[in-house]
């Protein structure tokens, strides 16, 4: 809405979140009691309109995203919550939960640039020559149990570590929020992590050199 609107993003983040109890409880009261509804669909949304103005508070946890067509509002809303809470106003919104925030005349993009470069760092590539494609053509990936029973490749081991796979098509998979160009390979190397092998592996590790290309590619909302 914010991009649509061309609205300013504004974050918050509440000191000591988990010394207050229920953070999101305590919240709800405080601004159901100021004139804010809590959104039927996400208990997290909360909206405040006054004439043809309206504000709306976004909740994770600690962290508050807020936004809306009148600035006035927008501080308003920003004293109540300083009034009941101790919190740090952090401005223009620029990195939320592993998610950076970019604004130009196009709209706001959404990507995970230093989330790729760690995990490019942290599984050793960051030397390795990057792979024009996700997933290798015409690869078929195969289940272990599939290989025995059907005489596939034999010599296609069983990792002796699965979580290391496990971790590293986690990781990818959170990177599927802002990079859908790999969610069809992610999508089939999640199936495989109950007993992955060296050639699953493998191309989880293709996954990694393809997104060397362009770690700084995301979502763009026009």
């Amino acid at each position: 809405m914010a991009a649509m609107k061309g609205w300013k993003l504004h974050q918050m983040d509440v000191f000591n979140a988990f010394l207050q109890g229920d953070l999101l409880e305590e919240l709800t009261e405080a601004l159901l009691a100021s004139g804010f509804h809590q959104s039927l669909h996400d208990y997290s949304l909360f909206t405040k309109t006054v004439g043809a103005h309206i504000v709306l508070i976004l909740v994770y946890v600690d962290d508050l995203i807020i936004t809306g067509s009148c600035s006035t509002l927008i501080e308003e809303a920003k004293s109540l919550l300083h009034h009941h809470f101790k919190i740090k106003d952090l401005g223009e919104l620029r990195y939320f939960l592993g998610l950076e925030i970019a604004r130009s005349d196009q709209g706001i993009l959404i990507c995970q640039r230093k989330f790729t470069l760690d995990l490019i760092a942290d599984m050793g590539l960051a030397g390795s020559k990057p792979a024009s494609t996700p997933l290798e053509p015409n690869q078929k990936l195969t289940s272990f149990e599939f290989d025995q029973g059907h005489e596939g490749d034999t010599n296609d081991e069983l990792l002796a570590d699965p979580r290391s796979y496990q971790k590293l098509v986690g990781k990818l998979l959170y990177l599927t929020m802002t990079r859908p160009d790999i969610s069809f390979t992610i999508q089939n190397l999640s199936q495989f992590m109950h007993n992955p092998k060296k050639s699953h592996m493998e191309a989880a590790l293709r996954v990694v050199r393809y997104l060397k290309n362009a770690p700084e590619l995301g979502i763009l909302l026009s």
